[in-house]
């Protein structure tokens, strides 16, 4: 009994220590074994481009994911303009609660630092990757009036009239490919930019401007219609989901390989419970055979991984963009 009380005296002399909220399992690169976050309201995925584009059809497919998987409403909220920016700094700005989304592209987090002399924001430190969805294959298209059937016969119809043949672009991808096929054909050819890639291809369709790169996503109803014809991918390699057009390295421009990738980020410092949901979600989703043919359906590769590999990719892709857009001659805006 003198020893009990001895050991009590002691307890009590001993500094108050705070109380341990219970342990939650951190993500492990997105496994699905940690912390469930559970959202109590809808979820906006905002997308930087208009309805119609290939990010917004992708956009609209995840949407229709998530809110299976997570039992809320889940919508997209165009923020077109400014070559995505307006929508990056929206989202930027957003609280860090899981309920605001980017879903975006090498647009605002790779070409826009080297393509723009000031954004409002900055793709690594103002974002939580969440994760890799997958990659928008590019495709150089002409309207049926263009007699071109090649990209030879693009590039020679460009020396025969310098600065005449024009190519459009809806965003980032289109910039920088056109100008980088001009540069690596030898060519002066007018650049004639929209505010999103539906009413470029609606000018191309109409020949107002010879030619534009569009993703296959994007542009696939109108080339299935015989309203744009494809000359060629803007890959090293022909693509899986259009395996009749040739490489731009077998239609005469070696070294050209240009892809446009698509992810989701949230705001900077999303609570890791979110992401690990969120990357489990869109892992698990596209980890289904039925949900990547759905996927590409409409001329998307879809693929994904865990949050730190998207980082990862994020700043590689900043280095491999600068090193694009310097090397087509293009200055910033």
């Amino acid at each position: 009994m003198t020893r009990r009380r001895s050991l009590l005296r002691a307890a009590a002399a001993l500094p108050a220590l705070p109380l341990l909220a219970p342990s939650r399992t951190r993500a492990q690169g997105g496994s699905s074994r940690s912390a469930e976050w559970k959202p109590d309201r809808s979820i906006t995925l905002v997308v930087p481009f208009a309805g119609g584009s290939g990010t917004d059809a992708v956009a609209r497919i995840l949407a229709d994911l998530l809110g299976s998987r997570l039992g809320v409403p889940v919508v997209v909220d165009n923020r077109a303009g400014a070559n995505g920016t307006i929508a990056a700094a929206h989202v930027a700005r957003a609280a860090p609660d899981g309920t605001t989304l980017f879903v975006t592209t090498n647009t605002t987090h790779s070409a826009n630092p080297s393509l723009m002399k000031h954004i409002d924001y900055d793709p690594v430190a103002d974002f939580t990757p969440v994760a890799r969805v997958g990659n928008l294959p590019f495709m150089l298209v002409v309207g049926e009036a263009v007699k071109a059937r090649s990209v030879r016969d693009v590039l020679e119809m460009a020396r025969q009239a310098p600065g005449q043949v024009s190519y459009a672009s809806g965003n980032s991808t289109g910039i920088v490919a056109g100008a980088t096929m001009a540069r690596m054909g030898g060519v002066q050819m007018l650049h004639v930019p929209y505010r999103s890639t539906p009413p470029a291809m609606t000018d191309v369709i109409a020949g107002r401007v010879t030619c534009m790169f569009v993703d296959i996503a994007a542009g696939l109803a109108n080339t299935q219609a015989g309203k744009l014809r494809v000359l060629a991918m803007s890959t090293k390699e022909r693509s899986a989901l259009m395996p009749e057009a040739p490489s731009m390295a077998e239609a005469g421009l070696a070294g050209f390989d240009i892809n446009s990738w698509n992810g989701v980020f949230g705001p900077a410092k999303l609570p890791p419970e979110v992401v690990a949901t969120l990357n489990t979600a869109i892992r698990e989703a596209i980890g289904r055979p039925e949900v990547r043919q759905r996927f590409a359906a409409i001329g998307f590769e879809a693929f994904s991984g865990p949050p730190a590999e998207l980082d990862a990719f994020v700043r590689a892709e900043l280095v491999k963009w600068r090193d694009l857009i310097e090397a087509a001659g293009i200055e910033k805006e």
